[in-house]
């Protein structure tokens, strides 16, 4: 699976912001990350494809939505009310078999990622 992720942006405090993530093919689980300069890549947000779940990161829950296109096999973060602590590149990653609940999270759980976008708010 090849993802190629694009959206992103310089915006300022308060703006939104709606990254996509388009894939070559089906995947069970799909996901953001995000990586901070100095800090280790976190996790933002995932959605399961079997079980209908979506996770988020308790730091965004509330002001971003994740969402797919199953027809276009393209997976969406739309990122509001964005704060500077937000600024990051942002991935997207892919896997193709399930995992359970607890694993979402986890970056090493999946198989393929993208090549990541810039996302800069400025105070």
């Amino acid at each position: 699976v090849q993802l190629q992720a694009f959206g992103g942006g310089l915006v300022q405090a308060g703006d939104s912001l709606r990254l996509s993530c388009t894939a070559s093919g089906r995947a069970a689980v799909m996901g953001w990350f995000r990586q901070a300069p100095g800090q280790e890549r976190e996790f933002v947000a995932a959605i399961r494809r079997d079980y209908r779940s979506i996770h988020y990161a308790d730091s965004v829950k509330g002001r971003f939505t994740i969402s797919t296109d199953n027809a276009k096999n393209t997976l969406y973060l739309q990122m509001n009310s964005l704060k500077p602590e937000d600024t990051a590149v942002y991935y997207c990653a892919a896997r193709l078999s399930s995992i359970i609940t607890s694993a979402v999270r986890l970056g090493e759980q999946y198989n393929y990622w993208g090549q990541g976008t810039q996302v800069t708010v400025s105070s």
